[in-house]
């Protein structure tokens, strides 16, 4: 007897289960990681929505979240992540998308392994921010100037092959015509970054500003929001990590007065296969 419950029991939940199919069309739910802060997740959407997978609500731009999506048919299940976080959860989801500093730090291939990617959109450019009112310093002119030289622009295309884009669109030799150099001598100026590329880029411009006996001090962080609130107390001069978009969320939300000083380069957000290796199961029929 209780073998012919057991056996009976299997049996509904093998019907329940083909009747659950059977009611989706026989597919399973896809799932795509997505970074969950306001900016890039509404970033990665857009990305989604350019290449015909989902459609977003008429006017949500660049503050865009899952809630705004008005189409979705292949009935795609979102699953919101810290960005730092995806590329560790790739296996567990089928698709992600991730910022390229991130799937550089985890030893990734943007240009190589990512299924789609972004164009080089200025209005994701990432940038130098300081307090309002410190981009006119000679120290922060210094700084920016170096970036935006053109040992740096060949760094960028000869180091991350498409991963990273500078977006200068005309390199100098890393000095600023209206910046007193001698009056820097012996000055520190400090820079809160992330480890990939940020800091490795700096490392080319505190190259250029050894020259001149400027000291740069490149600390790095993990983590969206530390860069920010020691830079708005003071503790260091300027951060480089983010792109406008982001920043200007975080004034709005922090009650900070950041600015940006310059636009040095741009990361292509990108879609990457977990459990799916092509873009086949996000065809839409």
């Amino acid at each position: 007897m209780k073998k012919a419950l057991s056996i009976l029991l299997v049996l509904a939940v093998l019907t329940a289960s083909l009747f659950a199919l059977a009611a989706c069309g026989g597919k399973e739910t896809l799932t795509i990681a997505v970074p969950n802060d306001t900016t890039n997740e509404a970033r990665a959407l857009i990305l989604l929505q350019e290449n015909g997978i989902i459609k977003l609500k008429e006017g949500a731009g660049i503050t865009a979240t899952i809630n705004d999506i008005v189409e979705n048919p292949l009935n795609i299940s979102f699953k919101e992540v810290e960005a730092a976080q995806i590329p560790s959860i790739l296996p567990d989801v089928d698709y992600a998308i991730i910022n390229s500093n991130y799937a550089i730090a985890a030893g990734m291939k943007p240009a190589e392994q990512s299924l789609l990617i972004e164009g080089a959109y200025s209005a994701y450019s990432n940038i130098v921010a300081v307090k309002n009112g410190d981009e006119t310093k000679d120290s922060i002119k210094a700084l920016v100037a170096a970036l935006e030289s053109k040992d740096v622009a060949d760094f960028i295309a000869g180091k991350y092959d498409g991963a990273v884009i500078s977006v200068v669109e005309n390199p100098g030799d890393g000095y600023a015509a209206d910046v007193d150099y001698d009056a820097l001598k012996g000055t520190e100026i400090s820079v809160a970054a992330s480890p990939a590329p940020h800091a490795e880029i700096l490392e080319i411009a505190k190259d250029i500003l050894a020259k001149k006996d400027i000291t740069l001090k490149i600390v790095e962080f993990t983590d969206y929001v530390q860069p920010n609130k020691v830079v708005d107390s003071g503790e260091m001069d300027a951060n480089y990590f983010q792109h406008f978009p982001y920043l200007d969320d975080f004034n709005k939300e922090q009650g900070t007065d950041l600015v940006n000083a310059g636009d040095i380069h741009v990361e292509p957000m990108g879609l990457y296969g977990g459990r799916q290796t092509t873009l086949d199961a996000l065809t839409v029929k």
